[in-house]
């Protein structure tokens, strides 16, 4: 049995998870620049890693191909581990994944992660539009998927296996740190079994202390990892004031509620949405704090600092993972240096 705790005395990593959130009035292109531009502030204010989201379908959000911007990232960059957060392995083939992270992984050595998930990261009529083949619904066969990945990353495809060959990946001895991602109870077994790092959506579904305790417990060691390592990623949003805080994240409120009822929209401005969200409580009463229970990390640097403390205390966590959206790129700019500021992150890293 294996476990692992986060102890005081060993400071807590903290990253970022970029969506490429598109404000109304501003393009893909505009947000694609501004996810460049957070990377370089993620690595001078001292952040750990530095993952890209995978959605489709979506005028909100530019992250459709993690694999694709990674490159651009990691080159504008020198320290910074980067990475997908995560890759939807159903969409596609085993083998091309791990080249494509391959080569990554042989232009930038030991910075490169592949996050990987399960989910489709958009809504069935698009799931079906990334299909290579539409005569019938693509099966459910995430662990072969998985599986035969880790084998070509590992060099451990079985020698009377048709596919040995191919292990012989472009961009070795490069390899990217395989991730698994998750939100469910059945990712977490799934990483404690094949000794994996394992990365729990709390934005998602902020129920998974359990689920991470249990990964830890039944944590299998492997090759590449002999002991658990555990990440949480949370919704975090940070200014001068819980006032302001709260204030600026009316646009993601505004975005999310409207997507729950299927309609998708770009970011809104702040005074949009804080009219909209005023319409929305006197129609139909009280509104929380986000739609479907989310959990909220918003406030002042002292806020936020303790409220993600709990959180990876919660989780038995070493590293948090920061994701946000706001409307005003500058704003959400600002907010991960209050974070970085607070966490004493520049003074850890030598920045």
């Amino acid at each position: 049995m294996q476990n692992t705790e986060n102890r005081a005395d060993t400071p807590l990593r903290l990253s970022i998870l970029d969506q490429s959130p598109i404000a109304e009035g501003s393009t893909g292109a505009d947000a694609l620049r501004n996810t460049l531009e957070l990377a370089r502030l993620a690595e001078a204010r001292g952040y750990h890693r530095f993952w890209v989201a995978e959605h489709h379908g979506t005028p909100g959000l530019a992250s459709a191909s993690p694999e694709v911007l990674i490159g651009p990232i990691a080159a504008a960059t020198s320290r910074l581990r980067v990475g997908s957060g995560g890759v939807m392995l159903p969409h596609y083939s085993p083998l091309k994944v791990a080249e494509s992270f391959s080569i990554l992984a042989g232009l930038f050595p030991d910075r490169i992660d592949l996050g990987l998930g399960r989910a489709s990261g958009t809504d069935p009529t698009t799931t079906f539009a990334l299909q290579r083949d539409r005569r019938q619904s693509a099966p459910d066969d995430f662990p072969e998927q998985l599986s035969e990945l880790l084998a070509y990353l590992g060099d451990r495809m079985p020698p009377g296996h048709p596919f040995a060959r191919l292990a012989s990946l472009p961009g070795r001895p490069g390899a990217p740190e395989p991730w698994l991602l998750g939100s469910s109870p059945q990712s977490g077994t799934w990483a404690a079994e094949l000794g994996l790092p394992y990365m729990f959506a709390d934005f998602i579904s902020p129920t998974g202390a359990t689920i991470a305790r249990r990964y830890q417990e039944e944590f299998t060691p492997s090759e590449a990892l002999k002991a658990p390592k555990t990440g949480v990623a949370v919704w975090a949003i940070c200014a001068d004031t819980d006032e302001e805080a709260i204030r600026l994240a009316s646009s993601a409120r505004m975005m999310f509620t409207l997507m729950f009822r299927g309609r998708l929209i770009p970011v809104p401005p702040v005074e949009k949405a804080l009219a909209f969200l005023a319409e929305e409580k006197r129609e139909r009463g009280a509104l929380d704090p986000m739609p479907r229970a989310r959990r909220n990390i918003l406030g002042s640097p002292e806020t936020v600092k303790r409220e993600i403390e709990a959180v990876a205390k919660e989780y038995g966590a070493e590293e948090v993972m920061v994701v946000s959206i706001m409307y005003d790129h500058a704003a959400r700019m600002r907010s991960y240096e209050l974070i970085a500021e607070a966490f004493g992150l520049d003074q850890l890293s030598g920045s």
